[in-house]
């Protein structure tokens, strides 16, 4: 874009033509008329000396110089004004008269040499123009041609040249220039005045148009062009016009729709603010049904809760008398069935839970195949009943010490396996359970349940993932069910990382299968040289059911026996075995006993026969033992319950409880419940030495008025005092202000624990009551607990590379390794647990001495590992920081300890 305004390319574009047309035409006139002028000056010339060479013919013939002088000074005298001088030369070019002696007779001569001019002829020297032109003498001419042509050479009598002066006709060319110089001024001064004309008609209402423009863009829609303008300018002033009116009506269009909206806005404000204060109210009454619900299912869990606890409480303490096989195989049974009850009841607890994001699983360490082999024994009588053979295959490759949430991989195995078992009228239901990948650290596994059930069509499929839908109404009404156990399987495997598919086909089964996540135990005990006594021996297998029948022998293969394998009894190839092992249909009724016709054949084939038995035949186990069966195991077989069945007497693991010194405690359990104060004192009996049994909070006062306690087992729900107040009336004892006070309830919400600790409580004891864990909370309260901070035995050791080799299974790349990461980890823990020293941020540092402590406890660090659970529970008891600095102190230094053996032994290694 050029940066000229319009007036002044209109002016460029008006002017320059005219300028330039006028300057040709000036130069074409002043160039012609120059020449012109010039031609004319040599045309007076000829005039002049033409008529001189005719009239000097006799003179030069006869020599007669004055003759040919005076005709020259007549000449020279009537044109002076033009002429300079008249020059005649002789034919051998020698000066014969001249009528300006003043001017070189040279510079008018021919150069010598060259020919006399033979015609009239003319050149310019400076401002002079030199005319010559021969004489004739014509007197000689001969009559012929040809004579004519032989005597041509010698009738010149020679030449007169003449000076005229230019400067005569330069005056008049200037006079020429300077008028066409005016004409073209006088046009540029016309061509100025058409412009300006022009402009004022163009540029001056094209100015008024664009100001107009501008008003209405700054918002005077009044503006208005105005004047008289002609042709397309008028269309112009017209059209923006228009448009301003056109904006006018549109602006006050736009400010009554702005009003209208201005004003239907303040009625949805004030509508807004109504349903505000509605939604509050709306928000109130679902946060007191929620409050009321949390209340609820803490009440039905407590209320559920507190039967199951006598149940599995006084089941455990069955298990701990003098038992027979079938006797202890029932209450283990009844053990196993109420505490899956007792995760039924928490199904409730968990949808919640899942649907408010505030589900924590646990990370504890625990043994996969019996973890599984627990979930298929609870839940083979249904499968038995229905005639469905399970079958359990885990391959050899899967890890069994894992690191996970065992309670929620079996809900998950429950759920997907009741409902194949369910849908399910005849045939097989298989588990198999691969490894997909593992690391040092973690494995990652697939678990599949295929059925031979009724399958799920494809419109079907879409909603079976869905809360309390099923796959067809129908289904729902004959088998029953809420809809709500895919649904928490699918969020389950979500939080533990993996992921829930399956394929189906109407009419043709299911396969679901999932994938999840699990961390090994590189702690775990462990003993390879457990089936060494059974190498070599001879196992005979007999089983009809070929899925049942492979993943058997799968199993089999960890034993080292050379396992024979055949349908019936005939099927074996030799006559004697060490033992036979017989697996019986799941379609045998219930009730039909095993003839001695079909026991005696089995019994001379082997030494030991043990019968793999479905569950409505379990009844008949004592029958069979006492006719001389070694062992009667449920179907599906694990290798958990075969392998001490093979061992029998060469290395079975017989159940050992070693005796417990009592601690020194005297300890107070309140309960209103009789069975449940039944069954803590049983459990305490055990492991204290002194107990008190209180029936109700007002007993539990009049009790701690009288005596010492060392600690208070409290139950928190109770009629007239609950286990709060009565806490805080204990408390007030001046003898008992100190006194550990431990909650017992079923309530198992996070927000009821923190409540429970603000109140006062020191600890936390769920129901049912866990006798491993009662044994810890007793420990950790006991005389050797001073300050919070347990007394364990002394640990020298800073690093002992023999503990490393043992927690990493033996393996010293990966011992190296978690050794190495330990190191690298230290400089962190240090800054950190400056950091909150100075700040005196409890919390913060006891979340990282619980991570170092986590680190300590696989890289052979004992004394390390001490010291932070030392720390550890200190803080978790009492949060102030001033009473452990000596301790943390010594973390410190040991950290640093620490730090230096492992680069030596890390140094030495490589």
């Amino acid at each position: 874009m050029t940066q000229y305004s319009l007036r002044a390319r209109m002016m460029i574009l008006i002017l320059a033509p005219t300028l330039m047309i006028g300057l040709l035409l000036s130069t074409f006139f002043i160039v012609h008329r120059y020449n012109e002028l010039q031609l004319q000056l040599v045309d007076a010339g000829a005039d002049i000396i033409e008529p001189l060479a005719v009239a000097s013919e006799y003179g030069m013939t006869f020599h007669s110089k004055e003759s040919v002088r005076q005709l020259v000074s007549l000449l020279h005298r009537r044109h002076s004004d033009i002429v300079r001088a008249i020059t005649v030369f002789d034919a051998q070019n020698h000066l014969f008269i001249t009528s300006n002696y003043r001017i070189d007779a040279e510079r008018l001569s021919v150069p010598k040499g060259a020919p006399l001019p033979a015609t009239f002829s003319y050149e310019r020297q400076g401002n002079s123009m030199i005319l010559r032109t021969p004489i004739l003498s014509e007197s000689h001419f001969p009559d012929g041609p040809s004579d004519h042509n032989a005597s041509s050479g010698n009738n010149t009598l020679g030449y007169v040249a003449i000076v005229l002066d230019l400067q005569s006709v330069r005056l008049q060319q200037y006079k020429e220039v300077f008028v066409s110089t005016l004409l073209l001024l006088f046009c540029l001064v016309i061509a100025m005045l058409f412009a300006y004309r022009l402009m004022r008609d163009v540029t001056g209402p094209i100015r008024d148009m664009v100001n107009t423009v501008d008003r209405i863009r700054r918002g005077q829609l009044d503006s208005r062009v105005t004047g008289h303008m002609l042709g397309e300018l008028d269309m112009l002033k017209n059209g923006i016009n228009s448009m301003a009116m056109s904006l006018t009506a549109y602006h006050e269009e736009m400010q009554q729709n702005i009003d209208q909206a201005t004003s239907d806005l303040r009625e949805t404000l004030e509508q807004l603010e109504i349903q505000n204060v509605e939604l509050d109210l709306a928000k109130k009454r679902a946060q007191e049904a929620a409050r009321i619900k949390s209340e609820f299912l803490a009440n039905m869990s407590h209320e559920l809760r507190t039967p199951l606890n006598g149940v599995i409480g006084f089941t455990r303490q069955t298990l701990k008398t003098s038992l027979n096989i079938t006797q202890r195989d029932y209450l283990h049974t009844i053990e196993r069935s109420a505490n899956n009850l007792l995760s039924i009841i928490n199904d409730v607890l968990d949808f919640s839970k899942l649907e408010a994001g505030k589900l924590v699983l646990e990370t504890i360490p625990f043994p996969l195949r019996a973890t599984l082999d627990e979930v298929v024994v609870l839940l083979a009588q249904s499968a038995h009943e229905k005639g469905l053979e399970l079958t359990l295959s885990i391959q050899h490759d899967v890890p069994d010490n894992v690191i996970g949430d065992p309670l929620r991989l079996q809900q998950i195995i429950v759920n997907l396996l009741g409902n194949a078992i369910k849908f399910t009228e005849y045939g097989n239901i298989d588990i198999r359970v691969e490894k997909r990948s593992m690391s040092n650290n973690q494995v990652n596994l697939e678990v599949q349940i295929h059925d031979t059930g009724i399958g799920i069509s494809e419109k079907q499929q879409s909603q079976l993932f869905q809360a309390f839908r099923q796959a067809d109404a129908s289904i729902s009404r004959r088998h029953g069910g809420t809809g709500l156990g895919l649904v928490i399987t699918q969020k389950l495997v979500n939080e533990m990382g993996g992921e829930i598919s399956f394929h189906s086909r109407l009419n043709l089964g299911s396969t679901f299968w999932f994938h999840i996540n699990l961390s090994l135990n590189p702690n775990a005990a462990s003993d390879p040289h457990a089936v060494d006594c059974l190498q070599g021996k001879r196992l005979a297998y007999v089983e009809a059911n070929p899925t049942a029948a492979q993943a058997t022998l799968d199993l089999l293969t960890a034993t080292r026996m050379t396992v024979t394998y055949g349908t019936t009894l005939e099927d074996l190839s030799e006559a004697h075995y060490d033992v036979l092992l017989i697996g019986l249909p799941v379609s045998r009724e219930h009730g039909q006993e095993i003839s001695n016709h079909e026991l005696l054949p089995a019994l001379r084939r082997a030494d030991n026969v043990i019968m793999a038995l479905p569950c409505q035949l379990q009844v008949c186990a004592e029958d069979l033992k006492a006719r001389g069966v070694s062992a009667c195991l449920l179907k599906p077989l694990s290798l958990s319950r075969l392998l001490p069945a093979l061992l029998d007497n060469h290395s079975r693991e017989t159940e050992y409880r070693p005796g417990r010194q009592r601690l020194p405690l005297t300890v107070m359990a309140v309960d209103d419940n009789p069975a449940n104060l039944k069954l803590i004192g049983a459990l305490l009996e055990e492991q204290v030495g002194n107990i008190i049994l209180c029936d109700s909070g007002e007993m539990a006062i009049e009790c701690a008025k009288k005596q010492a306690l060392d600690i208070i087992l409290m139950d928190i729900q109770m009629p007239k005092m609950d286990g709060i107040r009565a806490s805080e009336l204990i408390r007030e004892l001046p003898e008992h202000a100190s006194t550990p006070i431990v909650a017992v309830t079923a309530h198992t919400l996070d927000s009821e624990r923190e409540h429970l600790f603000k109140a006062g409580m020191n600890d936390y004891l769920a129901k049912p009551i866990d006798e491993v864990k009662l044994s810890h909370l007793l420990a950790r309260y006991s005389p050797g607990v001073i300050a919070g901070l347990p007394k364990l035995p002394e640990i020298s050791a800073s690093l002992d590379w023999e503990l490393a080799l043992r927690q990493a299974a033996n393996k010293p790349d990966l011992a190296r390794d978690l050794l190495q990461m330990l190191v690298d980890f230290l400089p962190d823990v240090q800054a950190q647990v400056e950091h909150n020293m100075a700040e005196n941020n409890a919390s913060s540092l006891r979340d990282i001495i619980h991570k170092l402590h986590g680190s300590a406890s696989y890289s052979g660090v004992p004394r390390l590992k001490q010291l932070c659970q030392k720390l550890e529970q200190s803080l978790r008891n009492d949060n102030n920081i001033a009473d452990i600095e000596p301790e943390l102190f010594e973390l410190l230094d040991e950290m640093d300890n620490v730090a230096r053996l492992a680069k030596e032994k890390l140094s030495l290694q490589d």
